[in-house]
């Protein structure tokens, strides 16, 4: 069943964890995380159209990562909506295995995507959570507080103006190498966000690096060493508010006041780095 006979283009932005806590360890192994989650306008592109069986088709600068998969994301999260003849494509931008959501934003992308050209409504809370930890948060798409293994959000007030500038050292880092190298997975969660806070990028930034932190920053620098290299480098650019370290690495992420500064540190660093991935854009309102 289709409603729209046109294809339809849904974006998978890029997501950034702004702090994330581990704040504990289920019996069932999941760790609990509490995290400011926001996105950024870099992303993947997903279109889906009426088809013959279910296909995928891969493109873009990243497609070559996933060209091994038979089963990625997309389809998983195609199967979930049980639509059968629909061709998918996937416009692939953002670096694998890189902490910022790059495979459940293009199944949450999948999913709206699908639901638009079907007039099939979304799948039930726990068929969005069994596609990823990140998948949940993903499909919200906006600013939110996201504790739990990922399914408790909280939508966060609106925050001031932000500019963040991407890096990437194209080194695919492991997500269970990095929670393995975790000392301490029993940490105090993320403080209350104050008003005073929201007042301005610099006031909001100052505040993350006071109060929060990335628990896997650490331990993801064990994993990958070149990691710390990427910190340093983007801390030391002109204008940048706060350098850190996404999810699990090994993308970090600089906040920047303006739009002016965060493409001039994006240049910069493309000049000194240039096999490195690199993207500057706006942090959406939601």
């Amino acid at each position: 069943m289709t409603v729209s006979d046109r294809p339809v283009d849904e974006f998978a932005p890029a997501k950034i964890n702004l702090c994330l806590h581990v704040t504990g360890r289920r019996a069932d192994g999941y760790h609990l995380l509490d995290s400011f989650v926001v996105f950024a306008g870099a992303g993947d592109q997903v279109t889906v159209s009426p088809g013959r069986g279910l296909s995928l088709a891969l493109d873009g600068p990243e497609a070559g990562s996933l060209s091994g998969e038979a089963d990625n994301l997309v389809m998983r999260a195609a199967r979930a909506m049980g639509v059968t003849d629909t061709a998918l494509a996937l416009w692939k931008t953002l670096p694998i295995a890189s902490g910022i959501g790059g495979g459940s934003a293009d199944a949450a992308a999948t999913l709206r995507a699908l639901s638009r050209l079907t007039g099939i409504g979304l799948p039930d809370a726990g068929t969005v959570l069994a596609l990823g930890a990140d998948v949940p948060v993903c499909l919200a798409g906006r600013p939110v507080r996201m504790q739990g293994v990922g399914e408790v959000m909280t939508a966060l007030p609106p925050l001031p103006l932000l500019w963040m500038v991407l890096v990437n050292p194209r080194v695919p880092v492991s997500t269970p190498q990095v929670f393995a190298a975790l000392t301490s997975r029993d940490n105090p969660p993320v403080p209350a966000l104050p008003t005073a806070a929201l007042r301005t990028a610099a006031g909001l930034a100052d505040w993350l690096a006071r109060e929060t932190r990335n628990d896997l920053a650490a331990p993801a620098r064990q994993v990958a060493p070149i990691l710390s290299v990427v910190q340093d480098a983007l801390a030391s650019t002109p204008g940048c508010l706060l350098a850190r370290m996404s999810g699990s690495g090994g993308t970090h992420f600089g906040l920047f006041a303006s739009e002016a500064d965060a493409f001039a540190a994006a240049r910069a660093l493309t000049t000194d780095h240039s096999a490195w991935w690199i993207a500057a854009a706006p942090v959406l309102p939601g």
